[in-house]
C-alpha cells in the first residue's frame, strides 16, 4: 500500500511539473539568493518601493550612464526639430575612451542619430555615445551663442536632467559611463530609478530599448556597412521584461535595469464606475553577482508585493516608501 502510494505521489508531481513546470520554476528562482551590491524596486507608476537595499548609496553604475545619455538627446531632438536620421560624425575624442570598439568605428566615420541611440542603448557602444555627445553638446553651445568643450557641454545637460528629476547622488562626467580614468561619475540605485521612470516615458526610448537587435549603418570612406547590434540584455522577453540597460566595469561590477509590466487591474467601484489600475515595474540592480538572475529574483518578489499592497488598499503610512521624482 505504502508502495502504491508512492507512485502515485510521483505521477501527480509529473502531472504537476507538465502543466505548471515554469511557474514552479519562477517560484524556486524568487527564493534564490543573491549578491547585490544595492537594489531598488519600485512601481512606475505609483512609485512605490517594494523592495530596496542601500538605494541611496553613491557608486559607479557604468553603463547605466547611458539611459541619461539617450534622454538628454531625445529631449533635444525633440525641442529642436531634429530628424533622427541625420548623421552625425564619430570624433576624435572617442580614441581616447578606452573599452571595447565592437563595430571597429574609425573617426570620421558617419551614424544616424537614431542608430547611434541603438547603438548606445542595445549594444553599449562607448563610442556612438561620445558621438552623440559631441554632436548634441556642439549644437547646444551654438544655439547659445558660447564657446566650450561640446563633450562637457552635454554632461552638464546629463547632470541638470538628473537634478531636475529628483536625483541627490548622481555626478555625471561623461556621456559613456566609463570609469578608469580621470574623474569618477556615480550614482545610485534610487536615481537610476528616477531616470529610468521617466525616459519609460517616452515613447522612442521604451521602443529603442525593447528591442533585441537592430540593423545599423555606417558611413566609412565613403563606403557603406550594415551591421545587427543585439540587445545586451539576456533576460529581455522573459517574465515580461521589455527594457531597459545593462552596464559593467571593473568598479560598477555587472549591473542592470528591467522594466516589466502587467495588464491593468479593472476594479468595480461602489458607485458603479470602474477603476484602473496600471502594473509596471522598475528593478535596479547594481554590483551584482549574477545581475540577470538578481533581476529576475527581484522582479518576481515584486510582484508578490505589489499585488500584497494592492489587496490591502494600497496604504502609504509615510513618505519614504515612495520614490521622490522632485528635488525637494
Amino acid at each position: 500500500m505504502r508502495i502504491l502510494f508512492k507512485i502515485y505521489y510521483v505521477l501527480t508531481l509529473a502531472v504537476l511539473y507538465v502543466f505548471i513546470g515554469s511557474g514552479v520554476a519562477d517560484r524556486a528562482l524568487g527564493n534564490q539568493k543573491y549578491d547585490v551590491d544595492s537594489y531598488i524596486v519600485v512601481d512606475l507608476h505609483s512609485k512605490k518601493i517594494l523592495s530596496a537595499r542601500e538605494i541611496n548609496k553613491k557608486r559607479q553604475v557604468a553603463s547605466l550612464t547611458k539611459i541619461a545619455t539617450a534622454i538628454v538627446v531625445l529631449d533635444w531632438a525633440k525641442a529642436t526639430g531634429t530628424d533622427l536620421g541625420q548623421n552625425i560624425i564619430i570624433p576624435q575624442s572617442a580614441s581616447a575612451i578606452g573599452g571595447p570598439n565592437q563595430l571597429k568605428l574609425r573617426l570620421g566615420d558617419q551614424i544616424s542619430i537614431r542608430d547611434a541611440l541603438y547603438c548606445s542603448v542595445l549594444g553599449s557602444n562607448n563610442w556612438t555615445a561620445e558621438a552623440l555627445a559631441y554632436h548634441v553638446g556642439k549644437d547646444l553651445l551654438v544655439r547659445s551663442g558660447k564657446n566650450g568643450d561640446f563633450v562637457k557641454e552635454f554632461v552638464k545637460h546629463m547632470n541638470a536632467l538628473a537634478n531636475d528629476h529628483g536625483s541627490r547622488y548622481t555626478k555625471f562626467v561623461n556621456p559613456h559611463g566609463m570609469d578608469h580614468q580621470g574623474k569618477i561619475p556615480y550614482s545610485s540605485a534610487s536615481d537610476v530609478a528616477r531616470l529610468t521612470i521617466y525616459a519609460m516615458g517616452k515613447a522612442a526610448f521604451s521602443f529603442i530599448c525593447s528591442q533585441t537587435e537592430r540593423k545599423v549603418s555606417i558611413v566609412s570612406i565613403g563606403s557603406r556597412q550594415d551591421f545587427i547590434v543585439k540587445n545586451t540584455n539576456k533576460i529581455l522577453n522573459i517574465d515580461g521584461i521589455d527594457g531597459v540597460k545593462t552596464g559593467l566595469t571593473s568598479k560598477a561590477g555587472p549591473c542592470l535595469v528591467v522594466t516589466a509590466a502587467k495588464q491593468p487591474i479593472v476594479s468595480e467601484l461602489a458607485d458603479g464606475n470602474k477603476q484602473v489600475t496600471p502594473r509596471r515595474l522598475v528593478v535596479v540592480v547594481l554590483g551584482a553577482s549574477d545581475r540577470f538572475g538578481a533581476a529576475r529574483s527581484l522582479l518576481l518578489r515584486g510582484w508578490e508585493k505589489f499585488e500584497g499592497w494592492n489587496r490591502r488598499g494600497r496604504q502609504i503610512r509615510d513618505r519614504v516608501e515612495l520614490l521622490s521624482m522632485s528635488k525637494e
